[in-house]
């Protein structure tokens, strides 16, 4: 006979409810529930294991365990894998931006400091054979090395001096050099430029001091124009007064004495009238000498 158990439960009425059930059916109802949990956790598992997402931006290169790195790029979208079988690695195909910075020499042997800005991403063609090549590194890889020797080989053909006033074309040459070298890696450049140009201590001074001689000369050139300025005000001013007294020589002889009486009584008014002007002078002094004895003689006692 089959073993059974019985449960009571007691209601509100009072009344007892027997349940009574066998050891086979309950092995079946749990069987069943572990086997439809086992499929619902296996159909969960599917999409994480067997599917895979590519974001805008992005692109994935697919390594295949059994022949490698495929040559497709997949694009933006949900795309199917086999599990452990395909193992998908992405890249970013945005810009980015890379600074870089090196010292070097010129051709005159000044020591110069130059930053450079660069944007790239990778060309999407390529990405294959950058992640069979470089890894998904490949920046750090390829262009701090690229771009120290570009930049080093170019500074070396000018002068310190010649790299402020050439600066856009020790740009443009250093630009189409990267531009070149990174290509030859599947890279590719949007944008470089020189942010920074710095020079050494010594020829900063060299320049400074350079500066000041320079305002120097300028300085000394303007005082030899000043003197020279003056000395020809000098020559006219003593060449007009020289033409003003031969005038007055000359009119003298033609009419006397005439033009000093003239002068004489001009002069008179004038003291005349600053006189009267004067607060401090009440009277005007009797018998003495002043240009208001315009007859030339005393003036009669009272």
């Amino acid at each position: 006979s089959h073993r059974r158990f019985s449960h009571r439960a007691s209601a509100k009425s009072g009344d007892f409810v027997v349940f009574s059930m066998s050891q086979p059916g309950v092995d079946r109802i749990l069987t069943g529930v572990y086997r439809l949990g086992l499929g619902l956790g296996t159909a969960a598992m599917i999409p994480s294991l067997c599917l895979y997402d590519v974001d805008g931006g992005q692109r994935v290169v697919m390594l295949n365990m059994l022949t490698g790195v495929e040559e497709k790029v997949r694009g933006e979208g949900t795309h199917f894998k086999v599990p452990w079988l395909m193992q998908p690695k992405w890249y970013s195909i945005r810009l980015r931006p890379k600074l870089i910075q090196t010292t070097t020499g010129t051709k005159d042997l000044q020591m110069v400091t130059i930053h450079i800005r660069m944007l790239f991403k990778p060309q999407i063609e390529g990405l294959p054979t950058i992640h069979r090549t470089l890894g998904e590194d490949y920046d750090e890889r390829v262009l701090p090395s690229i771009a120290n020797e570009v930049m080093k080989a170019t500074i070396a053909q000018y002068n310190a001096e010649s790299l402020l006033t050439q600066r856009e074309q020790v740009s443009r040459e250093i630009r189409e050099a990267i531009v070149a070298r990174a290509n030859q890696f599947n890279i590719l450049m949007d944008d470089i430029a020189i942010t920074h140009l710095t020079y050494g201590k010594d020829f900063a001074r060299a320049i400074e001091d350079k500066q000041v001689a320079q305002q120097d000369a300028e300085r000394q050139k303007f005082i030899v124009e000043k003197a020279e300025q003056e000395r020809q005000a000098t020559v006219i001013r003593s060449e007009g007064e020289a033409e003003a007294a031969k005038m007055i020589s000359e009119a003298l002889k033609e009419h006397g004495s005439g033009l000093i009486e003239v002068r004489r009584i001009d002069t008179a008014k004038d003291i005349a009238e600053n006189l009267a002007k004067s607060p401090n002078v009440m009277y005007l002094p009797n018998g003495q000498q002043m240009l208001l004895n315009v007859g030339g003689g005393q003036r009669p006692q009272a």
